[in-house]
């Protein structure tokens, strides 16, 4: 990490470059913060410069030498001097100098650090940016001090002086993949990010005082797990910016450290207000309106980890239980109080109400913060929560990946689990740790026996609600919908039941491929989310399932997009609450695959295995989709070993999502042997015709209609016991399985079948209308490979449509692109590439020590391959290659 690729910054530094090398001569002056990269940029455009071109002088200013006449150009000027000159005379004998040793050449000075120029330096600075053949480039930090004639540089209109932003977060993720040598988990990256606050001199002193065990590499994915530590290096700068505190200030920045969203009004009744002016006039805190209330923050995030690790324990201790009583005092009037309350009573050591520690716990929960939930969970339950503090906190282990511990504190408490309700939580939380957690697939049959014996119609409800989405899991799928539909037709059944109970259903219909009826229930479960979130909140897992599989198996990219921005995103990933964020990971790699960003797909899919590496729930799926983003690259080792890995990380009581991982092995078949993946893929649509599972068989059905298209071997694949061709049967299928994909893959099925090349631009226009680039591509390059066989007079615009198609994509190889394109020898490529360019025959044949005879014989065979007719359509039809970049196809 000694240092760190320059990354972003692209604009910035070609605004640089052009002040540098402009003919009018007006330089440029970037301010910034220390360590935003105002260094860094500059060094990066004067290794841009040409030195045959331009005299090029670089000055790092120091405190060491401003108090030292020419001291800040101590670098650039002679070292012997001479004497008795006038402060004018040695400013025109430093010019001369200057001038006579760039030697004819433009003059570009890039000063770094300029406010800390001596003065003459500062006047030297100014009188070259007055030259004619001269430009003054540089940078200062914000906030010191400026020598006049620096600041007259801009106000004489000699340079621009522009203030340098700190990195977004793609620049900031970007940095991080660079430094790290690979990809880093967006949640990870974020963190990093506003915690640095978009400064690569902090983040590079973040990064590097991570422990190992908190900066981990998972899949080839880095995340960072841990807090934050704090090297002397980056405590000394953070001092540096705080600078000194009188206690009162000091009193403000520990109460804004500690309880950061902060009401002013609250500040104001704990500290002097001319206190609080101080800290916001030095920029230590920052006033925000925020809705109705007026909120207190640091100034920077960093602000509040040296605050907070350098308060004496005692005094910390004083500071939370009085923040307690603040906000106790004016009420808890935010869905977010409560927890501040709790949390700060825990930390006092004044927390002795267990119903409060409880009620925090559940509220975390609920905003699906896990390591919150369990310290709240376990506090409650040592200050005697009994057995409801017990139940809380196994749920909460159960989904921080520790269900061992789960289980043994739901035994310990089995005896309390007798009360009103209690029993029929106890059974189901304890059932989820067991089928789920341990994947002991004997707990439905267990949970199904001992639900029998309770009495109490809710709580009856509740239980057979459980054993309905656990039999769906494992494809009981008949008596699945059987305890579903008796939970909903039960007015006794409480809202958590009934909406449980609804998403075993809207997940199997949309399996089924009845999507309309499948967003139906999901809109009614998501109307009652209020009533069943503080009861259940882990249901929400159960409704993303669903809504994911309605959502991938319509082909509703736009819809998967949502999801994966909306509320319990941002929640689950602050929260670590890692099935939700795995699950979503893998929604996304879905969306960017069948986008043809594979590069993304295969990114997001390694960090949902990342994620889910410690929970055998997803990790087959999230392994499955990292199988078909490497397949997609033509990656074919890699997606064997992520298939590999599906299988073994796959859990039995997942049955339900057979479908996803049969598909994926149908991908990676087909990356080396199209027989077996057409052979596959026949025998899984069969299977899931059998199951009733529509809604997969249609795309597995697409899957085959690529391969066919791709490799007359493999020919017409036939299904049902081979009764009907892929086409008849999904023709069959557009009019049982909703939505608009179905119908079009069907049109698909019977173009490709009837070699008709219109009707195959057709349907590529629909699949580009619902941003399946993917698809989209490969059906204009089926049609392009018939135009071409026939010679068509429109191959050239197919060329130009499939050209544009794949320059949305990124690397994708699949059958139907690759078999189906012309391949050219590495010889042929390049005289093409060359002639596409514009480049004579003549001038190629001299290039390569050829024959123009020679040219021209390859060319025709290009054109021939290609199916074009000359130069003119040579470039569209060399862009219309999927997978080139200036390689050879064949």
């Amino acid at each position: 990490m000694s240092r760190w690729e320059f990354v972003g910054r692209r604009d910035e530094l070609d605004r640089l470059l052009a002040a540098a090398t402009g003919v009018e001569g007006r330089g440029l002056i970037y301010s910034g913060s220390a360590g935003v990269g105002k260094s860094r940029l500059l060094r990066e455009c004067l290794a841009a410069l040409p030195t045959d071109r331009y005299a090029v002088w670089s000055v790092a200013a120091s405190a060491t030498t401003a108090a030292l006449p020419f001291g800040g150009l101590i670098q650039v000027l002679p070292t012997e001097q001479p004497q008795g000159l006038s402060p004018a005379g040695m400013l025109r004998w430093a010019v001369d100098q200057l001038q006579q040793q760039a030697a004819g050449r433009r003059i570009v000075l890039a000063v770094d650090d300029s406010h800390l120029l001596d003065p003459p330096s500062a006047a030297l600075v100014h009188l070259i940016a007055r030259a004619d053949n001269a430009t003054v480039i540089g940078t200062l930090r914000d906030g010191e001090q400026l020598p006049l004639p620096i600041r007259a540089l801009w106000t004489n209109g000699l340079v621009d002086q522009v203030e340098l932003s700190p990195l977004g977060l793609s620049d900031t993720t970007g940095l991080l993949a660079a430094i790290l040598r690979g990809p880093v988990d967006g949640r990870s990256a974020e963190r990093l990010w506003r915690l640095s606050g978009g400064n690569p001199l902090l983040l590079r002193e973040l990064v590097m005082a991570a422990p190992n065990d908190e900066l981990s590499r998972a899949y080839g994915v880095w995340r960072w797990t841990g807090g934050l530590e704090l090297a002397p290096s980056l405590s000394d700068l953070i001092d540096t910016r705080i600078g000194q505190l009188t206690p009162g200030v000091r009193a403000v920045l520990e109460l804004v450290a500690f309880g950061e969203p902060l009401g002013l009004h609250l500040l104001y009744q704990a500290v002097e207000p001319t206190d609080v002016e101080t800290a916001e006039e030095r920029g230590l805190i920052a006033v925000e309106h925020n809705d109705r209330r007026v909120d207190v923050r640091l100034g920077h995030p960093l602000y509040g980890e040296v605050m907070r690790r350098r308060c004496p324990v005692s005094r910390t201790r004083r500071l939370q239980a009085r923040l307690a009583e603040l906000l106790e005092a004016v009420g808890k009037r935010r869905r977010g109080d409560l927890l501040r309350v709790a949390v700060w009573r825990l930390d006092s050591g004044t927390a002795q109400d267990p119903a409060l520690l409880l009620d925090a716990a559940a509220h975390a929960f609920a905003r699906y913060d896990v390591p919150l939930g369990t310290r709240l969970a376990r506090a409650a339950l040592d200050a005697d929560g009994g057995f409801d503090a017990a139940e809380l906190l196994a749920t909460i282990l159960m989904f921080a990946d520790r269900p061992d511990e789960a289980l043994a504190m739901l035994d310990a408490v089995a005896g309390d689990a007798s009360g009103p309700g209690r029993r029929a939580r106890w059974l189901t939380v304890r059932g989820m740790v067991s089928y789920w957690g341990l994947s002991q697939e004997s707990t439905v049959d267990e949970i199904a026996a001992r639900g029998a014996e309770l009495t109490d119609a809710s709580e009856r409800a509740r239980v057979n609600a459980f054993e309905a989405i656990m039999r769906l899991h494992r494809l009981d799928t008949t008596h699945a919908v059987r305890l579903a539909r008796a939970v909903l037709d039960r007015p006794a059944a409480g809202v958590a039941a009934r909406e449980l109970a609804r998403c075993t259903l809207a997940h199997l219909q949309a399996a089924q491929g009845q999507l309309s009826r499948s967003a139906a229930a999901i809109r009614q479960v998501q109307a009652e989310a209020a009533r069943w979130r503080g009861d259940m909140p882990y249901l929400q897992l159960a409704l993303e399932l669903a809504r994911g599989t309605r959502l991938t198996l319509g082909g509703d990219l736009a819809g998967i997009d949502a999801i994966v921005a909306d509320e319990f995103a941002d929640l689950a990933g602050e929260g670590d609450f890692r099935l939700g964020t795995g699950y979503l990971a893998i929604l996304q790699a879905y969306a960017a695959r069948l986008r043809g960003q594979s590069g993304a797909a295969l990114k997001t899919s390694l960090g949902a295995c990342a994620v889910l590496a410690t929970s055998r729930v997803y990790a087959g799926l999230a392994q499955a989709e990292r199988a078909q983003a490497a397949a997609l690259r033509g990656d074919a080792a890699h997606a064997a070993e992520a298939m590999a890995e599906a299988d073994r990380t796959h859990a039995p009581g997942m049955a339900v999502l057979y479908p996803w991982l049969e598909q994926a092995r149908g991908a990676v078949l087909a990356a080396g042997d199209l027989p077996a993946a057409a052979k596959h893929l026949a025998a899984l649509a069969d299977r899931l015709r059998e199951d009733g599972l529509a809604g997969h068989e249609v795309l597995v059905l697409h899957d085959l209609v690529r391969l066919d298209q791709a490799a007359a071997p493999v020919g017409p694949t036939c299904v049902d016991g081979g009764r009907r061709t892929v086409a008849q049967r999904l023709t069959e299928l557009s009019e049982r399985v909703d939505g608009p994909l179905p119908p079009l893959l069907a049109r698909y099925a019977r173009a490709t079948g009837t070699d008709a090349a219109d009707d195959l631009l057709a349907v590529a226009d629909d699949f580009a209308a619902l941003d399946l680039r993917l698809f989209a591509a490969e059906a204009t390059a089926a049609a392009l490979h018939r135009l071409r066989r026939d010679r068509s007079s429109s191959a050239t615009a197919a060329h130009e449509r499939l050209g544009e198609l794949l320059g949305r994509c990124d690397q994708v190889v699949t059958p139907a692109l690759r078999l189906g394109q012309p391949s050219l020898t590495e010889r042929e490529w390049e005289i093409a590439r060359l002639a596409a360019q514009g480049v004579t025959s003549r001038a190629i044949a001299e290039r390569l020590f050829l024959s123009s005879r020679t040219v021209e014989n390859h060319l025709q065979r290009v054109y021939s391959k290609l199916g074009v007719a000359g130069r003119a359509e040579l470039r569209s039809a060399l862009r219309s290659l999927p997978g080139q970049d200036g390689e050879p196809t064949g």
